[in-house]
């Protein structure tokens, strides 16, 4: 059964950093295109970072300041997230990208704020 398990979010204050974690199973994880997702809260959810052979930033607001790798050893996908912003405040998901193709997982929250 595939699945996705997201995890590393949390409360972090302006300009602090998180690691996020995607954690993917039932699948063939090194065939894919993996990407980070986000939804804000009455907001759509969009796709903010995917990665293949190399790192696509799809949102400007994120690049410079996110890093999105994956591990297909370890059939882990990471964000590794900088200098964040209260605006980054969101629900993050992974999923294959640009088109996401498996059933969401639960996501993982952050919030950014003093």
């Amino acid at each position: 059964q595939e699945q996705l398990v997201e995890s590393g979010g949390g409360l972090v204050q302006p300009g602090g950093s998180l690691r996020l974690s995607c954690a993917a199973s039932g699948m063939i994880f090194s065939r894919r295109t993996w990407g980070w997702y986000r939804q804000g809260l009455g907001k759509q959810r969009e796709l903010i970072a995917y990665v293949g052979n190399i790192p696509i930033y799809v949102d400007s607001f994120v690049k410079g300041r996110f890093v999105i790798s994956s591990d297909n050893a370890k059939n882990m996908v990471y964000l590794e997230m900088g200098d964040l912003k209260p605006a980054d405040t969101c629900v993050y998901y992974c999923n294959t990208a640009p088109e996401c193709a498996l059933q969401w997982g639960q996501g993982t929250q952050v919030t950014v704020s003093s």
